[in-house]
């Protein structure tokens, strides 16, 4: 079947053990992706989600949000750099290739990159893209640039994600980091089931010396079956 890497008919305890050989081969531990086996909770995509004609307005919009192209000068976004790998799964652990995944969050200054966003000089980072959008290989895997994300007034950090695929729909749902001391005041995170927050749950770690990264974290994104 096309976007999905294991055959449905296979008894569950096989497919469970091939996605264990290809969670280890794609280099994403076990337990990041074991964390949950539920799908992501639908969310809002919230009043800033872009909308395409706007995007269309721009040339970047690629997987790395943390360096913006304009008129040929490259700017280089504020605040910590995080490398995101994900990995599009569904509730079977079965492997989910070319889902369209997109990720929108706001800059290392609190604000958004939205058609009803002043953009006023000196009131929002330049070098930060706001959106980026990939698809997952066939290994299911997506990776993004980007920065560990702030809070603003009213929200913990967080990252939004949309994933869409003939085999689900269309799923919006949130990241966030795990262990913040805000999410438990952010009405959002509060009306998520507990057992369902793990699907949801960044995990931050620092990123190796050289790799230009302040933060990685591998997540992850499960879809329905």
């Amino acid at each position: 079947m096309r976007g999905r890497c294991f055959n449905r008919d296979m008894p569950n305890i096989h497919n469970r053990r091939r996605f264990i050989l290809a969670a280890a081969a794609c280099g994403l531990g076990v337990p990041a992706l074991a964390s949950s086996r539920r799908s992501l909770p639908q969310m809002t995509e919230g009043p800033f989600y872009p909308p395409r004609a706007w995007r269309e307005r721009w040339e970047d919009w690629d997987a790395d949000l943390s360096r913006v192209q304009r008129g040929g000068q490259v700017l280089t976004a504020r605040g910590e750099a995080l490398g995101l790998e994900a990995s599009v799964v569904d509730t079977n652990g079965r492997i989910v290739d070319n889902a369209e995944v997109e990720i929108w969050q706001c800059d290392a200054m609190a604000e958004y990159r939205h058609p009803s966003v002043a953009q006023a000089p000196g009131r929002f980072d330049p070098g930060f893209q706001g959106f980026g959008s990939a698809r997952s290989g066939a290994d299911g895997r997506v990776r993004f640039r980007t920065i560990k994300p702030v809070p603003y007034p009213g929200r913990t950090p967080h990252i939004h994600v949309l994933l869409r695929h003939a085999s689900f729909g269309e799923r919006v749902s949130q990241l966030f980091i795990a262990g913040d001391p805000g999410n438990e005041r952010d009405f959002l995170w509060r009306r998520v089931r507990e057992d369902l927050r793990p699907a949801l749950d960044m995990q931050l770690q620092p990123a190796p010396s050289d790799s230009g990264l302040r933060w990685q974290a591998r997540h992850a994104l499960v879809v329905p079956a």
